[in-house]
């Protein structure tokens, strides 16, 4: 299987173990990542039509150190199972800031690789009590912010006609009611468990594979067992409750 994910440092937390989780589960699973922190879809947009080879290629979790387009990389490798895109956390909420880039954007992605099932990937609210949620978003809890963007990723899914969608910010809400804190620096995803807990939720997305059996993943921050288990817990309920 072959993944190829058009977005920043919020899919680079979401696939850092995506490799590494497949393979425990027996699947021979690859993911490229189009990394630029912070890219919204109105720059994504652009690079499409400069062809500017401004992204960061990062493939199974790790920098290459390679500069790529996006038209390089859906050009040479046609042959994609899945294509995610995403917005940019901080414009996530407001639908008016996805379009006509995104319209754009996809059917630029069906041009070029008719094949490839189109994902969204639903990204995820900012810490409570954080600066970047209250003084920049101007939310009182996060919660708020979540239902702002999961409406908007809702609309966006549908104006696209998406194949499917990976609802991030789903599991980073669970884990915030469990007691984890799935943030590392009040909006990335935590080294340890968010990170692992969003590699989980992606592979039983992509993949229809059960969980229960993966562990054994090498961590860039080391988790308790009841930590990881919990996560799984996490993941489990938001498949179940987003089951087709």
């Amino acid at each position: 299987m072959r993944v190829l994910c058009i977005g920043n440092s919020f899919s680079q937390d979401a696939t850092r173990y995506l490799h590494q989780i497949a393979r425990r589960g027996g699947v021979a699973l690859n993911v490229s990542n189009l990394y630029i922190g912070g890219c919204p879809l109105a720059r994504h947009f652009k690079n499409m039509h400069t062809g500017n080879a401004a992204y960061d290629l990062q493939f199974n979790g790790f920098s290459t150190g390679l500069s790529v387009s996006l038209e390089q990389m859906l050009l040479q490798n046609a042959d994609w199972d899945y294509i995610t895109v995403q917005q940019a956390s901080h414009e996530s909420i407001d639908y008016k800031t996805y379009q006509p880039y995104l319209d754009e954007l996809v059917a630029y992605i069906r041009a070029l690789c008719p094949k490839a099932k189109i994902v969204v990937h639903e990204t995820w609210a900012y810490e409570d009590e954080s600066v970047k949620l209250t003084e920049q978003m101007g939310y009182t809890k996060r919660g708020e912010m979540y239902a702002d963007l999961h409406r908007a990723y809702t609309l966006a899914a549908e104006d696209i006609k998406a194949d499917l969608v990976i609802p991030s910010g789903a599991v980073m809400e669970e884990l915030a009611a469990a007691g984890i804190a799935p943030h590392r620096d009040s909006f990335h995803a935590s080294l340890g468990v968010g990170r692992f807990a969003l590699g989980l939720l992606w592979y039983a997305k992509l993949t229809g594979n059960g969980i229960d059996e993966i562990d054994g993943i090498d961590l860039d921050r080391e988790e308790t067992a009841d930590t990881l288990a919990t996560a799984r817990a996490c993941v489990k309920r938001v498949l179940a409750a987003t089951a087709e």
